[in-house]
Protein backbone atom coordinates (compact mmCIF):
# COMPACT_ATOMS: atom_id res chain seq x y z
CA UNK A 1 0.00 0.00 0.00
CA UNK A 2 1.16 3.50 -0.68
CA UNK A 3 2.94 2.89 -3.98
CA UNK A 4 0.96 5.48 -5.92
CA UNK A 5 2.55 8.21 -3.83
CA UNK A 6 5.90 7.36 -5.42
CA UNK A 7 4.82 7.95 -9.03
CA UNK A 8 7.21 10.32 -10.76
CA UNK A 9 5.86 13.76 -11.59
CA UNK A 10 8.67 15.04 -13.76
CA UNK A 11 6.14 16.42 -16.22
CA UNK A 12 4.70 18.84 -13.65
CA UNK A 13 6.18 22.23 -14.59
CA UNK A 14 5.23 24.18 -11.48
CA UNK A 15 3.05 24.23 -8.41
CA UNK A 16 0.88 26.93 -9.98
CA UNK A 17 0.09 24.67 -12.93
CA UNK A 18 -0.82 21.86 -10.58
CA UNK A 19 -3.20 24.06 -8.61
CA UNK A 20 -4.89 25.37 -11.75
CA UNK A 21 -5.43 21.83 -13.00
CA UNK A 22 -6.85 20.86 -9.63
CA UNK A 23 -9.30 23.72 -9.70
CA UNK A 24 -10.56 22.84 -13.16
CA UNK A 25 -10.73 19.06 -12.83
CA UNK A 26 -11.96 18.45 -9.29
CA UNK A 27 -15.46 19.79 -9.70
CA UNK A 28 -18.56 17.63 -9.72
CA UNK A 29 -19.68 19.36 -12.93
CA UNK A 30 -16.60 18.03 -14.71
CA UNK A 31 -17.13 14.59 -13.19
CA UNK A 32 -20.79 14.59 -14.21
CA UNK A 33 -19.83 15.44 -17.79
CA UNK A 34 -17.33 12.60 -17.92
CA UNK A 35 -19.78 10.15 -16.35
CA UNK A 36 -22.57 11.20 -18.69
CA UNK A 37 -20.45 10.12 -21.63
CA UNK A 38 -20.65 6.57 -20.28
CA UNK A 39 -24.30 6.62 -19.29
CA UNK A 40 -26.35 7.78 -16.30
CA UNK A 41 -24.40 9.25 -13.44
CA UNK A 42 -26.10 10.65 -10.36
CA UNK A 43 -25.00 13.53 -8.19
CA UNK A 44 -23.83 11.13 -5.51
CA UNK A 45 -21.37 9.40 -7.86
CA UNK A 46 -19.99 12.60 -9.38
CA UNK A 47 -19.54 14.18 -5.95
CA UNK A 48 -17.59 11.23 -4.58
CA UNK A 49 -15.34 11.20 -7.65
CA UNK A 50 -14.66 14.92 -7.20
CA UNK A 51 -13.64 14.54 -3.54
CA UNK A 52 -11.45 11.56 -4.49
CA UNK A 53 -9.68 13.73 -7.07
CA UNK A 54 -9.07 16.40 -4.44
CA UNK A 55 -7.53 13.76 -2.17
CA UNK A 56 -5.35 12.53 -5.03
CA UNK A 57 -4.09 16.02 -5.87
CA UNK A 58 -3.47 16.77 -2.17
CA UNK A 59 -1.48 13.53 -1.88
CA UNK A 60 0.66 14.38 -4.90
CA UNK A 61 1.35 17.88 -3.59
CA UNK A 62 2.29 16.41 -0.20
CA UNK A 63 4.69 13.99 -1.87
CA UNK A 64 6.56 16.60 -3.91
CA UNK A 65 6.80 18.79 -0.78
CA UNK A 66 8.99 16.17 0.88
CA UNK A 67 11.99 17.58 -0.98
CA UNK A 68 13.00 21.17 -1.90
CA UNK A 69 12.13 20.57 -5.60
CA UNK A 70 8.76 22.33 -5.46
CA UNK A 71 10.08 25.28 -3.44
CA UNK A 72 12.97 25.74 -5.84
CA UNK A 73 10.53 25.75 -8.77
CA UNK A 74 8.35 28.38 -7.10
CA UNK A 75 11.35 30.58 -6.34
CA UNK A 76 12.56 30.13 -9.91
CA UNK A 77 9.23 31.46 -11.21
CA UNK A 78 9.91 34.72 -9.35
CA UNK A 79 13.40 34.91 -10.93
CA UNK A 80 14.83 34.15 -7.46
CA UNK A 81 13.66 37.53 -6.14
CA UNK A 82 11.39 35.84 -3.57
CA UNK A 83 12.79 33.46 -0.97
CA UNK A 84 10.23 31.31 0.84
CA UNK A 85 10.58 30.83 4.59
CA UNK A 86 8.05 28.86 6.63
CA UNK A 87 7.48 28.20 10.32
CA UNK A 88 10.14 28.38 12.99
CA UNK A 89 12.85 26.65 10.98
CA UNK A 90 12.29 28.59 7.78
CA UNK A 91 12.08 25.31 5.81
CA UNK A 92 9.01 25.00 3.57
CA UNK A 93 9.50 21.34 2.69
CA UNK A 94 10.03 18.03 4.44
CA UNK A 95 8.24 16.17 7.23
CA UNK A 96 6.40 19.17 8.70
CA UNK A 97 5.34 20.50 5.28
CA UNK A 98 3.60 17.20 4.48
CA UNK A 99 1.64 17.35 7.71
CA UNK A 100 0.73 20.99 7.07
CA UNK A 101 -0.88 20.06 3.75
CA UNK A 102 -2.55 16.99 5.24
CA UNK A 103 -3.84 19.06 8.15
CA UNK A 104 -5.38 21.57 5.74
CA UNK A 105 -7.41 18.95 3.88
CA UNK A 106 -8.27 17.21 7.15
CA UNK A 107 -9.71 20.41 8.62
CA UNK A 108 -11.56 20.96 5.32
CA UNK A 109 -13.32 17.59 5.68
CA UNK A 110 -14.02 18.00 9.40
CA UNK A 111 -15.71 21.36 8.75
CA UNK A 112 -17.91 19.79 6.11
CA UNK A 113 -18.71 16.86 8.38
CA UNK A 114 -20.08 19.31 10.94
CA UNK A 115 -21.98 21.40 8.40
CA UNK A 116 -23.64 18.38 6.75
CA UNK A 117 -24.62 16.41 9.83
CA UNK A 118 -28.30 15.42 9.66
CA UNK A 119 -28.76 15.91 5.90
CA UNK A 120 -30.99 13.10 4.61
CA UNK A 121 -31.89 14.15 1.06
CA UNK A 122 -30.96 16.63 -1.64
CA UNK A 123 -34.15 18.58 -0.78
CA UNK A 124 -32.32 19.85 2.30
CA UNK A 125 -30.75 23.23 1.43
CA UNK A 126 -27.48 22.14 3.05
CA UNK A 127 -27.14 19.32 0.50
CA UNK A 128 -25.99 21.93 -2.00
CA UNK A 129 -22.87 22.39 0.14
CA UNK A 130 -21.95 18.76 -0.53
CA UNK A 131 -22.84 18.59 -4.21
CA UNK A 132 -22.15 22.13 -5.42
CA UNK A 133 -20.14 25.33 -4.88
CA UNK A 134 -16.98 23.66 -6.18
CA UNK A 135 -15.23 26.92 -7.01
CA UNK A 136 -15.46 28.29 -3.45
CA UNK A 137 -14.57 24.87 -2.04
CA UNK A 138 -11.39 24.67 -4.10
CA UNK A 139 -10.47 28.21 -3.01
CA UNK A 140 -11.15 27.34 0.65
CA UNK A 141 -9.00 24.20 0.39
CA UNK A 142 -6.08 26.12 -1.14
CA UNK A 143 -6.55 28.91 1.39
CA UNK A 144 -6.30 26.43 4.27
CA UNK A 145 -3.05 25.09 2.82
CA UNK A 146 -1.58 28.60 2.75
CA UNK A 147 -2.75 29.36 6.30
CA UNK A 148 -1.11 26.22 7.71
CA UNK A 149 2.33 27.59 6.82
CA UNK A 150 1.76 30.39 9.36
CA UNK A 151 1.21 27.90 12.22
CA UNK A 152 4.28 27.15 14.42
CA UNK A 153 6.19 23.94 13.77
CA UNK A 154 5.63 22.59 17.29
CA UNK A 155 1.92 22.17 16.62
CA UNK A 156 2.59 19.92 13.61
CA UNK A 157 5.19 17.92 15.50
CA UNK A 158 2.43 17.01 17.95
CA UNK A 159 -0.18 16.59 15.19
CA UNK A 160 1.97 14.31 13.05
CA UNK A 161 3.31 12.10 15.83
CA UNK A 162 0.04 11.54 17.67
CA UNK A 163 -3.23 12.71 16.10
CA UNK A 164 -2.38 11.98 12.48
CA UNK A 165 -0.77 8.65 13.36
CA UNK A 166 -3.75 7.53 15.46
CA UNK A 167 -6.19 8.56 12.71
CA UNK A 168 -4.13 6.68 10.13
CA UNK A 169 -4.29 3.50 12.20
CA UNK A 170 -8.08 3.86 12.42
CA UNK A 171 -8.22 4.12 8.64
CA UNK A 172 -6.11 0.98 8.27
CA UNK A 173 -8.31 -0.98 10.66
CA UNK A 174 -11.42 0.24 8.88
CA UNK A 175 -9.95 -0.83 5.55
CA UNK A 176 -9.23 -4.33 6.86
CA UNK A 177 -12.76 -4.68 8.23
CA UNK A 178 -14.20 -3.63 4.88
CA UNK A 179 -11.94 -6.06 3.04
CA UNK A 180 -13.32 -8.96 5.08
CA UNK A 181 -16.80 -7.58 4.47
CA UNK A 182 -16.07 -7.46 0.74
CA UNK A 183 -14.94 -11.10 0.78
CA UNK A 184 -18.20 -12.25 2.38
CA UNK A 185 -20.41 -10.02 0.22
CA UNK A 186 -18.77 -11.13 -3.02
CA UNK A 187 -19.17 -14.83 -2.29
CA UNK A 188 -22.73 -14.44 -1.01
CA UNK A 189 -23.73 -12.40 -4.05
CA UNK A 190 -22.36 -15.03 -6.43
CA UNK A 191 -24.10 -17.82 -4.50
CA UNK A 192 -27.38 -15.90 -4.57
CA UNK A 193 -27.14 -15.50 -8.35
CA UNK A 194 -26.44 -19.22 -8.74
CA UNK A 195 -29.27 -20.31 -6.44
CA UNK A 196 -31.90 -17.86 -7.71
CA UNK A 197 -31.23 -18.07 -11.43
CA UNK A 198 -29.25 -21.31 -11.76
CA UNK A 199 -26.71 -19.21 -13.63
CA UNK A 200 -23.84 -21.14 -15.19
CA UNK A 201 -22.07 -17.84 -15.86
CA UNK A 202 -21.96 -16.90 -12.18
CA UNK A 203 -20.94 -20.43 -11.25
CA UNK A 204 -18.02 -20.13 -13.66
CA UNK A 205 -17.17 -16.65 -12.33
CA UNK A 206 -17.13 -17.88 -8.73
CA UNK A 207 -15.02 -20.96 -9.44
CA UNK A 208 -12.56 -19.26 -11.79
CA UNK A 209 -12.07 -16.24 -9.53
CA UNK A 210 -11.45 -18.45 -6.51
CA UNK A 211 -8.99 -20.63 -8.40
CA UNK A 212 -7.29 -17.59 -9.91
CA UNK A 213 -6.79 -15.90 -6.54
CA UNK A 214 -5.34 -19.05 -5.01
CA UNK A 215 -2.98 -19.46 -7.97
CA UNK A 216 -2.00 -15.81 -7.57
CA UNK A 217 -1.30 -16.32 -3.88
CA UNK A 218 0.80 -19.39 -4.63
CA UNK A 219 2.72 -17.64 -7.39
CA UNK A 220 3.51 -14.63 -5.20
CA UNK A 221 4.63 -16.93 -2.37
CA UNK A 222 6.99 -18.82 -4.70
CA UNK A 223 8.42 -15.57 -6.04
CA UNK A 224 9.01 -14.34 -2.50
CA UNK A 225 10.94 -17.49 -1.59
CA UNK A 226 13.04 -17.19 -4.77
CA UNK A 227 13.95 -13.51 -4.56
CA UNK A 228 13.59 -12.46 -0.90
CA UNK A 229 14.21 -15.56 1.26
CA UNK A 230 17.81 -16.36 0.51
CA UNK A 231 20.43 -17.36 3.04
CA UNK A 232 20.84 -14.79 5.78
CA UNK A 233 17.42 -13.18 5.24
CA UNK A 234 15.80 -14.57 8.38
CA UNK A 235 13.18 -11.85 8.71
CA UNK A 236 11.90 -12.36 5.17
CA UNK A 237 11.92 -16.13 5.55
CA UNK A 238 9.86 -15.86 8.72
CA UNK A 239 7.17 -13.47 7.48
CA UNK A 240 6.78 -15.29 4.15
CA UNK A 241 6.38 -18.64 5.90
CA UNK A 242 3.93 -17.24 8.44
CA UNK A 243 1.83 -15.77 5.62
CA UNK A 244 1.83 -19.12 3.78
CA UNK A 245 0.73 -21.00 6.90
CA UNK A 246 -1.97 -18.45 7.66
CA UNK A 247 -3.62 -18.54 4.23
CA UNK A 248 -3.53 -22.32 4.29
CA UNK A 249 -5.06 -22.24 7.78
CA UNK A 250 -7.97 -19.96 6.85
CA UNK A 251 -8.69 -22.17 3.84
CA UNK A 252 -9.00 -25.23 6.06
CA UNK A 253 -11.07 -23.39 8.68
CA UNK A 254 -13.45 -21.98 6.06
CA UNK A 255 -14.51 -25.47 4.90
CA UNK A 256 -14.43 -27.16 8.30
CA UNK A 257 -17.69 -29.09 8.98
CA UNK A 258 -18.37 -27.21 12.23
CA UNK A 259 -17.97 -23.83 10.53
CA UNK A 260 -20.16 -24.98 7.64
CA UNK A 261 -22.87 -26.04 10.07
CA UNK A 262 -23.14 -22.57 11.62
CA UNK A 263 -22.35 -20.62 8.46
CA UNK A 264 -23.20 -22.62 5.31
CA UNK A 265 -22.18 -19.77 3.01
CA UNK A 266 -18.58 -19.67 4.21
CA UNK A 267 -16.03 -21.31 1.96
CA UNK A 268 -12.98 -20.96 -0.23
CA UNK A 269 -14.12 -17.90 -2.25
CA UNK A 270 -13.95 -15.64 0.81
CA UNK A 271 -10.68 -17.19 1.97
CA UNK A 272 -9.17 -16.69 -1.50
CA UNK A 273 -9.81 -12.93 -1.42
CA UNK A 274 -8.20 -12.58 2.00
CA UNK A 275 -5.29 -14.83 0.99
CA UNK A 276 -4.39 -12.98 -2.20
CA UNK A 277 -4.63 -9.54 -0.57
CA UNK A 278 -2.57 -10.47 2.48
CA UNK A 279 0.00 -12.25 0.31
CA UNK A 280 0.27 -9.09 -1.79
CA UNK A 281 0.78 -7.03 1.39
CA UNK A 282 3.55 -9.39 2.51
CA UNK A 283 5.22 -9.28 -0.89
CA UNK A 284 4.96 -5.51 -0.95
CA UNK A 285 6.54 -5.34 2.51
CA UNK A 286 9.57 -7.49 1.69
CA UNK A 287 10.08 -5.85 -1.71
CA UNK A 288 10.06 -2.33 -0.25
CA UNK A 289 12.15 -2.90 2.87
CA UNK A 290 15.62 -1.33 2.94
CA UNK A 291 18.36 -3.91 2.33
CA UNK A 292 21.61 -3.19 4.11
CA UNK A 293 23.45 -6.30 2.89
CA UNK A 294 26.41 -5.76 0.57
CA UNK A 295 25.06 -7.81 -2.34
CA UNK A 296 21.40 -6.83 -1.74
CA UNK A 297 20.44 -10.51 -1.59
CA UNK A 298 17.44 -9.88 0.69
CA UNK A 299 15.81 -7.37 -1.67
CA UNK A 300 17.39 -7.54 -5.13
CA UNK A 301 14.34 -6.02 -6.83
CA UNK A 302 14.49 -2.79 -4.88
CA UNK A 303 17.62 -1.54 -6.61
CA UNK A 304 16.82 -2.11 -10.26
CA UNK A 305 15.15 0.74 -12.14
CA UNK A 306 12.83 -1.51 -14.13
CA UNK A 307 11.64 -3.66 -11.24
CA UNK A 308 11.31 -0.64 -8.98
CA UNK A 309 9.05 1.03 -11.54
CA UNK A 310 6.95 -2.12 -11.80
CA UNK A 311 6.42 -2.35 -8.04
CA UNK A 312 5.56 1.37 -7.93
CA UNK A 313 2.94 1.04 -10.69
CA UNK A 314 1.34 -2.03 -9.10
CA UNK A 315 1.38 -0.31 -5.72
CA UNK A 316 -0.25 2.75 -7.27
CA UNK A 317 -3.16 0.74 -8.62
CA UNK A 318 -3.71 -1.26 -5.43
CA UNK A 319 -3.42 1.77 -3.13
CA UNK A 320 -5.84 3.89 -5.14
CA UNK A 321 -8.34 1.03 -5.25
CA UNK A 322 -7.92 0.47 -1.51
CA UNK A 323 -8.44 4.11 -0.58
CA UNK A 324 -11.29 4.56 -3.06
CA UNK A 325 -13.10 1.45 -1.85
CA UNK A 326 -12.52 2.20 1.83
CA UNK A 327 -13.74 5.80 1.66
CA UNK A 328 -16.81 5.14 -0.47
CA UNK A 329 -17.82 1.81 1.06
CA UNK A 330 -17.41 3.03 4.63
CA UNK A 331 -19.58 6.05 3.89
CA UNK A 332 -22.32 4.12 2.11
CA UNK A 333 -22.32 1.47 4.86
CA UNK A 334 -23.20 4.17 7.40
CA UNK A 335 -26.79 4.62 6.21
CA UNK A 336 -27.96 3.66 9.64
CA UNK A 337 -26.31 6.79 11.03
CA UNK A 338 -28.69 9.06 9.19
CA UNK A 339 -27.84 8.66 5.54
CA UNK A 340 -31.20 7.33 4.47
CA UNK A 341 -33.39 7.68 7.44
CA UNK A 342 -36.25 9.48 5.76
CA UNK A 343 -38.73 8.01 3.39
CA UNK A 344 -38.76 4.59 5.01
CA UNK A 345 -42.05 2.83 5.63
CA UNK A 346 -42.25 1.31 9.09
CA UNK A 347 -44.98 -0.06 11.34
CA UNK A 348 -45.55 1.55 14.69
CA UNK A 349 -42.98 0.60 17.32
CA UNK A 350 -45.51 1.03 20.14
CA UNK A 351 -47.59 -2.00 19.30
CA UNK A 352 -46.14 -4.98 17.50
CA UNK A 353 -49.56 -5.97 16.15
CA UNK A 354 -50.96 -2.48 15.69
CA UNK A 355 -53.14 -1.72 12.69
CA UNK A 356 -51.86 0.39 9.81
CA UNK A 357 -54.37 3.23 9.61
CA UNK A 358 -52.74 5.24 6.81
CA UNK A 359 -51.74 4.07 3.38
CA UNK A 360 -48.39 5.30 2.05
CA UNK A 361 -48.44 7.22 -1.19
CA UNK A 362 -47.63 5.26 -4.33
CA UNK A 363 -44.51 7.32 -5.02
CA UNK A 364 -43.17 6.72 -1.50
CA UNK A 365 -43.77 2.98 -1.78
CA UNK A 366 -41.98 2.82 -5.11
CA UNK A 367 -39.05 4.88 -3.85
CA UNK A 368 -38.75 2.68 -0.78
CA UNK A 369 -38.83 -0.51 -2.84
CA UNK A 370 -36.12 0.81 -5.17
CA UNK A 371 -33.96 1.95 -2.28
CA UNK A 372 -34.14 -1.45 -0.58
CA UNK A 373 -33.35 -3.23 -3.85
CA UNK A 374 -30.26 -1.05 -4.33
CA UNK A 375 -29.09 -1.68 -0.75
CA UNK A 376 -29.47 -5.45 -1.21
CA UNK A 377 -27.56 -5.38 -4.48
CA UNK A 378 -30.46 -6.53 -6.62
CA UNK A 379 -30.40 -3.30 -8.62
CA UNK A 380 -27.57 -0.89 -9.46
CA UNK A 381 -27.51 2.54 -7.83
CA UNK A 382 -28.48 4.11 -11.17
CA UNK A 383 -31.93 2.53 -10.81
CA UNK A 384 -32.80 5.38 -8.46
CA UNK A 385 -32.37 7.78 -11.34
CA UNK A 386 -35.52 6.43 -12.96
CA UNK A 387 -37.58 7.32 -9.90
CA UNK A 388 -38.43 10.76 -11.23
CA UNK A 389 -42.11 11.02 -10.38
CA UNK A 390 -41.65 13.99 -8.09
CA UNK A 391 -43.30 16.87 -9.89
CA UNK A 392 -41.30 19.38 -7.86
CA UNK A 393 -38.07 18.15 -9.35
CA UNK A 394 -38.64 19.64 -12.79
CA UNK A 395 -36.05 19.54 -15.47
CA UNK A 396 -33.14 19.94 -13.05
CA UNK A 397 -33.54 16.50 -11.43
CA UNK A 398 -32.34 14.47 -14.39
CA UNK A 399 -29.25 13.30 -12.50
CA UNK A 400 -30.42 13.82 -8.90
CA UNK A 401 -30.54 10.35 -7.33
CA UNK A 402 -30.87 11.66 -3.77
CA UNK A 403 -34.20 13.49 -3.72
CA UNK A 404 -35.90 10.80 -1.64
CA UNK A 405 -32.85 9.91 0.48
CA UNK A 406 -29.08 10.27 0.31
CA UNK A 407 -27.01 7.39 -1.01
CA UNK A 408 -24.53 7.75 1.85
CA UNK A 409 -24.05 9.69 5.06
CA UNK A 410 -22.49 13.02 4.14
CA UNK A 411 -21.00 13.59 7.59
CA UNK A 412 -19.52 10.09 7.84
CA UNK A 413 -18.17 10.42 4.29
CA UNK A 414 -16.07 13.44 5.29
CA UNK A 415 -14.89 11.78 8.51
CA UNK A 416 -13.64 8.80 6.48
CA UNK A 417 -11.84 11.16 4.10
CA UNK A 418 -10.25 12.89 7.09
CA UNK A 419 -8.87 9.52 8.20
CA UNK A 420 -7.68 8.80 4.65
CA UNK A 421 -5.84 12.14 4.57
CA UNK A 422 -4.12 11.29 7.85
CA UNK A 423 -3.12 7.88 6.45
CA UNK A 424 -1.53 9.46 3.37
CA UNK A 425 0.45 11.95 5.47
CA UNK A 426 1.59 9.22 7.86
CA UNK A 427 2.59 6.93 4.99
CA UNK A 428 4.68 9.69 3.41
CA UNK A 429 6.51 10.64 6.60
CA UNK A 430 6.86 7.25 8.29
CA UNK A 431 10.59 6.92 9.14
CA UNK A 432 11.29 9.46 6.39
CA UNK A 433 14.96 10.32 5.90
CA UNK A 434 15.46 13.41 3.72
CA UNK A 435 19.04 12.33 3.01
CA UNK A 436 17.78 9.32 1.02
CA UNK A 437 15.92 10.70 -1.96
CA UNK A 438 15.96 9.64 -5.59
CA UNK A 439 17.11 12.81 -7.33
CA UNK A 440 14.58 15.59 -6.92
CA UNK A 441 11.89 13.33 -5.43
CA UNK A 442 11.68 11.31 -2.24
CA UNK A 443 11.18 7.58 -2.20
CA UNK A 444 8.11 6.57 -0.25
CA UNK A 445 7.41 3.41 1.72
CA UNK A 446 10.99 2.09 1.49
CA UNK A 447 11.48 1.99 5.25
CA UNK A 448 11.45 -0.78 7.82
CA UNK A 449 8.56 0.89 9.63
CA UNK A 450 6.38 0.96 6.52
CA UNK A 451 7.21 -2.69 5.80
CA UNK A 452 6.21 -3.79 9.29
CA UNK A 453 2.94 -1.86 9.09
CA UNK A 454 2.02 -3.92 6.01
CA UNK A 455 3.08 -7.19 7.65
CA UNK A 456 1.08 -6.52 10.83
CA UNK A 457 -1.91 -5.43 8.75
CA UNK A 458 -1.88 -8.72 6.86
CA UNK A 459 -1.80 -10.68 10.11
CA UNK A 460 -4.62 -8.57 11.54
CA UNK A 461 -6.68 -9.20 8.40
CA UNK A 462 -6.25 -12.95 8.81
CA UNK A 463 -7.32 -12.65 12.44
CA UNK A 464 -10.44 -10.64 11.57
CA UNK A 465 -11.48 -13.13 8.91
CA UNK A 466 -10.99 -16.12 11.21
CA UNK A 467 -13.07 -14.39 13.86
CA UNK A 468 -15.95 -13.93 11.40
CA UNK A 469 -15.85 -17.69 10.85
CA UNK A 470 -15.62 -18.86 14.45
CA UNK A 471 -17.80 -16.17 16.06
CA UNK A 472 -21.11 -17.93 15.19
CA UNK A 473 -19.71 -21.10 16.78
CA UNK A 474 -18.40 -19.42 19.94
CA UNK A 475 -21.35 -17.02 20.34
CA UNK A 476 -24.32 -18.78 18.77
CA UNK A 477 -26.91 -16.73 20.67
CA UNK A 478 -25.77 -13.51 19.02
CA UNK A 479 -26.11 -14.92 15.50
CA UNK A 480 -29.59 -16.49 15.75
Amino acid sequence: MGGFLSLPLLAVPSMGTLMSVAGSCCGAATCSMVCSACGKCGNSVATRIAYALILLVNSIVSWIMLTPWAIEKLEHLTLDYVKLNCGDSGQCYGWIAVHRIGFALGVFHLLFAGLLMGVHSSKNPRAAIQNGFWGPKIVAWLGLIVLTFFIPDNFFLFWGKYISFFSAMLFLILGLILLVDLAHNWAEYCLAQIEDHDSKVWRWVLISSTLGMYLGSLAMTILQYIFFARSGCSMNQTVITINLLLWLAISVVAVHPVIQEYNPKSGLPQAAIVAVYCTYLTMSAVSMEPDETEDHRCNPLGYGAGTRTTTIVIGAIVTMLTIAYTTTRAATQSLGMGGAGKGQIRLSDDDEHGLVTTQPERREMRAEALRRAVEEGSLPADALLSDDDDSEAGEHSGHDDERSSTQYSYAMFHIIFFLATAWVATLLTMNFDDTKSAGDFATVGRTMGASWVKIVCSWACYGMYIWTLVAPVVLPDRFD
